[in-house]
């Protein structure tokens, strides 16, 4: 304690000593003499160090509380605040003024619970009297919890406020910092019980609104009061300003010394009256983020802070009545004083179940931050509960903006709000732990109190500006003194006139030289830099010639560079008539390329069915080869059997040539027998060329025999290749019809969930007379097989890919193409699929798919599937630009399907749900497209046409809200209104809410009242407000009432 007092007294001596030297740099050097230390009544160094260490110090708390003491040092710590607790006596009502404070209020049941919960008693249990809530766990068991202030749903507004958030406020109107934060499960009252503005009934006021009539109220008997505010809103993770829209993601300082978190960039307003805070107030709620669930119509999407700063100058009256430290014990009376206070007001967003509160598409991602956020909270306050070491305040921003709220120097108030129903039993049992554990944290109370040097300043200034208007006067009485001395010397002087005429006139002339002298050598100066400007200018000159001589000489280049350019891209022309010449022959090369491969498929075809015979004809073949080679075989054994008898004739002839050589030789003489002889020459020739025949034939038949083998190996290896051919088209074959039956049994399996779960959605809703065990089992089987699709679909993405299922879609079989629609269909039911979807082309299939095809099963399947893709933000900009809702809108002429329809009207009613598209929808036909559905009767499309009717209508009220939109609905022009309200007594209860939001969202446009006047639907606004089953609708449609002047005449 004395080490942290010894540095705090350093640090305000040192910053008195600077704030003293700055004063003194600010005020003139007229008379230095006033501006001392002692004439300025500046504390001096010692004064201020012995004042703060004589300062009381706060008693020694009992040992109950010295764990509470242990575990928001570290906190301390951190945040840069003092070790000591200030012992003021505003907070005598509490043993522990640092301690937060945390209320507990339960909200009455809405007509839903009392329908739904009308046989089962409350989950929570009231005792205000002693301060305490009873948890029911079961019927028998219950918790028991004291909280510091209990509530129950008969609470007054005004009630509430004096238990939770007045000491807070008297708190800071007299110097304390003070935070009250409201904290609750979505649609349990937060913003009622602290955003609620009230303007109309005083009663209804919320938290906000009282804090600030009572500092108004205190700010307007005290004229040094001075009151500003900033509103600021964290939505998904970034800082927005309310009362500039503009300025968004501001960034969070933090001072490095003292630890105090600031926003700089906000917006700071100083609030005159009550009115002016309620246009305030009006605008941050206006462009605050809400949104409609199943939980609350108007659920809040960010958390609101409204931070409210008191400056209040102390003077001696409030010195005596808020009993604060002597003015002695500051330092010297002469400085003022000043308290700077901030009170935050905090409107948590609600922590919500995404099954519980119907939320999609970009309300998922909202709840996202809003839990983590959330959770972060949760966290800081564990650690701060159980004393850790560390507090991971920076792991969001809405832990750093409440730094000092939790842990800090701050006066806290937290009001935690709970519903009756049995059916949130985790919700509530987690928002009464949050409770229970934030009021284990201790804050170091602080008092925000400093020398106010600005006031010093002003009123040394004043000061200046007297002591100025004296010196001022005194020297006017010394000028007229001196002008009395002055006639009486003029007279004395009467004598000396001339001589002083003269001598003054000489000395005027001397200076008159001296002066023109110098004017002359100021002249010549002037000359000589003339003369240098001139040569400057000339250098210039010629310079600028050249360069006109090199322009001209690229002219003429230019010139000539454009005609060898004119000739280039002539020559570049005709080239690309050329090439344009060849890319059309080529793409006449590609049509008969394609046309032949048409063919070569049909050839492919066609072979499968030749391939036996072919076979056949191998066979044959092999046969008849075999044959011919056995019959040449034999003419060949024939053919040497006829050389050897020719060889042995021949022999035999040459011995017969020999015999008639001797009987020539012996008979010489003899005529006759030298004519025999001719004669058997004659033989022997003839035998010669016989014999030389017959080896011709031989080796022609050889040859031939050769061929015939090669023949036959060219032909086995073609076989071969075809056999091979054969196997792998098997194949592939095979692979595709496995591919086929695999897509066809998830399809099956697909198709039986999906029946299932429109089965569960058929089945009216309410409490089942038989018991909830056969519905638990229901539920728990369609959960089972919904698991089951979804991992089959998985595996399915996989191990196919989603590619070459939407290349199935192109194919020609009508039935692979069905059942490749169910396949996509089924995928994008799951938005990790969507994704994938829309890279890979699906929307532009699904589209030309819906365009082209005249199947009603596929229409029915990819309608269905373009509404799963609606969902996400990024398909819809895709669906839109490629003219989704015009194809959309024309199925009404296409089909008359009612399964088809509803599918295209829930796309439809998904596009509606984007702001960025409404006029585009009006424009191809979207809500005429609905509202023509819608007469065919049938109930499921009834109920999609009224969704997408309120969706466009909470967008289009939304930008008339904010500014971006002005003018009479779009609805109207298309007969939207006369449909909804002759549809507003359908049997369908979601139906029925959905027509009943879309006329009160119709209904808040001034623009539209004529309309409604004129087709009588301001009776249905009426019949809401009294008979709608739902609470807000019910309170919106009377707001409507109330606030619209054209409906209450």
């Amino acid at each position: 304690m004395t080490s942290s007092s010894n540095s705090s007294s350093a640090v305000r001596s040192s910053s008195a000593k600077h704030a003293a030297e700055r004063i003194q740099q600010h005020l003139p050097p007229s008379n230095p003499a006033s501006l001392s230390s002692s004439s300025l009544n500046l504390p001096s160094k010692s004064s201020i160090a012995a004042s703060i260490n004589h300062s009381p110090r706060p008693k020694d708390r009992p040992s109950s509380t010295a764990s509470s003491v242990s575990a928001a040092s570290p906190a301390t710590r951190r945040s840069g605040t003092p070790v000591h607790r200030s012992q003021s006596k505003d907070f005598d009502d509490d043993n522990d003024p640092g301690r937060v404070r945390v209320s507990v209020r339960v909200r009455p049941r809405n007509g839903e619970e009392l329908k739904s919960d009308a046989d089962f008693a409350d989950l929570v249990e009231l005792q205000p009297e002693i301060k305490r809530l009873k948890l029911r766990k079961n019927n028998w068991n219950s918790e028991s919890y004291r909280f510091d202030e209990v509530f129950t749903d008969t609470a007054s507004q005004k009630r509430v406020y004096e238990g939770v958030a007045k000491p807070v406020v008297e708190g800071v109107l007299s110097g304390y910092n003070g935070t009250i934060m409201a904290y609750g499960q979505t649609g349990t009252g937060k913003t009622y019980t602290v955003g609620k503005i009230g303007k109309d009934d005083a009663a209804e006021r919320g938290i906000m609104v009282r804090a600030i009539e009572d500092i108004l109220a205190s700010a307007s008997s005290d004229s040094s009061v001075s009151v500003e505010i900033s509103f600021l809103q964290l939505y998904m993770e970034t800082i927005q300003d309310l009362l500039a829209p503009e300025k968004n993601n501001i960034s969070i300082n933090e001072d490095g010394k003292t630890g105090e978190v600031s926003v700089p960039a906000a917006t700071v307003v100083n609030i005159q009256d009550l009115d002016h805070f309620f246009q305030v107030l009006q605008v941050g709620e206006t462009n605050r983020h809400a949104a409609n669930t199943k939980m609350n119509t108007e659920s809040s999407r960010s958390h609101a802070i409204l931070t409210v700063y008191v400056r209040r100058a102390m003077n001696e009256k409030a010195e005596t009545g808020t009993k604060s430290p002597k003015p002695e014990s500051l330092g010297d009376k002469g400085i003022p004083r000043v308290r700077k206070s901030k009170l935050l007001i905090v409107d948590l967003a609600g922590s919500e179940r995404i099954n519980k509160s119907g939320t999609d598409g970009h309300l998922i991602e909202e709840a996202k931050f809003i839990n983590l956020s959330l959770t972060s909270l949760g966290k800081c306050i564990n650690a701060l509960a159980e004393g850790s070491s560390h507090i991971p305040t920076r792991d969001s921003k809405l832990t750093r903006l409440l730094r000092d709220s939790f842990g800090g120097s701050a006066r806290t108030s937290l009001i935690i709000t709970i519903g009756p129903s049995a059916r949130y039993h985790a919700e509530t049992t987690s928002t009464i732990m949050f409770g229970q554990r934030a009021m284990k944290i201790v804050n170091m109370v602080k008092l925000k109190e400093e020398f106010d040097y600005e006031s010093l300043c002003r009123k040394l200034e004043t000061q200046v500006d007297h002591l100025t208007a004296e010196v001022e006067r005194q020297t006017k009485l010394r000028n007229s003194e001196k002008h009395e001395l002055e006639k009486r010397l003029r007279e004395c002087e009467n004598t000396f006139a001339e001589v002083e005429k003269n001598a003054a006139r000489s000395k005027l002339l001397e200076k008159e030289n001296a002066r023109l002298e110098l004017r002359m050598k100021e002249l010549l100066k002037d000359l000589e830099m003339q003369k240098d400007q001139c040569d400057l200018m000339r250098d210039k000159a010629t310079q600028l010639e050249m360069n006109l001589k090199n322009t001209k000489q690229q002219q003429l280049e230019s010139s000539a560079y454009k005609e060898k350019l004119a000739d280039a891209s002539k020559v570049y022309e005709k080239k690309i008539a050329d090439l344009v010449q060849r890319v059309e022959d080529e793409q006449a090369r590609s049509t008969n390329a394609e046309h032949q491969l048409n063919e070569m498929k049909n050839i492919l075809s066609n072979q499968q069915k030749s391939i036996h015979d072919q076979e056949e004809g191998n066979y044959q073949y092999q046969r008849e080869l075999a044959e011919a080679t056995y019959t040449y075989e034999s003419k060949i054994t024939e053919l040497h059997k006829k050389l050897e008898d020719e060889q042995a004739r021949s022999n035999s002839a040459e011995e017969q040539l020999r015999q008639m050589k001797r009987i020539i030789s012996d008979r010489q003489v003899l005529s006759q027998e030298n004519e025999e002889t001719n004669e058997l020459k004659k033989k022997l020739e003839e035998l010669s060329q016989m014999y030389e025949s017959t080896v011709d034939e031989l080796q022609t038949v050889k040859l031939d025999y050769d061929d015939l083998l090669h023949q036959k190996e060219k032909l086995g290896e073609e076989v071969r290749d075809m056999k091979e051919r054969l196997i792998l088209e098997e194949k592939q074959r095979k692979q595709m019809e496995s591919e086929l039956s695999k897509l066809k049994k998830n399809l099956r399996e697909s198709e039986t969930v999906v029946e299932d779960k429109r089965m569960k959605e058929d089945i009216p809703k309410g409490p089942s007379e038989s018991g909830a065990l056969p519905g638990s089992q229901r539920s728990q089987g369609l959960k089972k097989s919904l698991s089951g699709q979804r991992a089959t679909m998985a595996r399915l993405c996989e191990e196919v890919g989603v590619q070459k299922i939407l290349h199935l879609i192109k194919s020609e079989d009508l039935e692979v193409q069905i059942q490749a629609v169910k396949v996509v269909a089924n995928l994008a039911a799951e938005e990790s699929n969507q994704v994938k979807i829309v890279e890979e082309g699906g929307v532009e299939a699904l589209l030309m798919l819906v365009q082209s095809s005249q199947n009603t099963t596929i229409l029915r399947v990819a309608s269905g599937a373009i509404a799963n893709l609606a969902m996400n933000e990024k398909s819809q900009d895709l669906i839109m630009n490629k003219g989704g809702a015009q194809l959309l809108a024309k199925m009404v002429t296409k089909t008359d399907d009612p399964q088809t329809l509803r599918m295209v009207a829930g796309a439809l009613a998904n596009l509606c749900g984007n702001e960025k598209f409404l006029k585009l929808l009006k424009e191809e036909e979207g809500i005429k497209g609905l509202l023509t559905m819608a007469q065919s009767g049938n109930i499921d499309i009834v109920a999609q046409v009224a969704r997408g009717m309120a969706n466009f209508a909470k967008c289009e009220t939304r930008e008339i809200m904010q500014g971006r939109r002005k003018g009479r609905s779009l609805l109207l022009e298309e007969g939207a209104l006369e449909w909804l309200t002759s549809n507003s007594h359908i049997e369908s209860a979601s139906t029925q809410r959905h027509i009943e939001l879309a006329l009160c969202h119709l209904a808040q446009n001034e623009e539209n009242a004529n309309d409604f006047k004129r087709t009588g639907s301001v009776t249905e606004i009426v019949r809401i407000s009294v008979e709608s089953s739902r609470d807000d609708i019910r309170s919106l449609a009377k707001k409507i009432l109330r606030s619209n002047p054209h409906f209450s005449r």
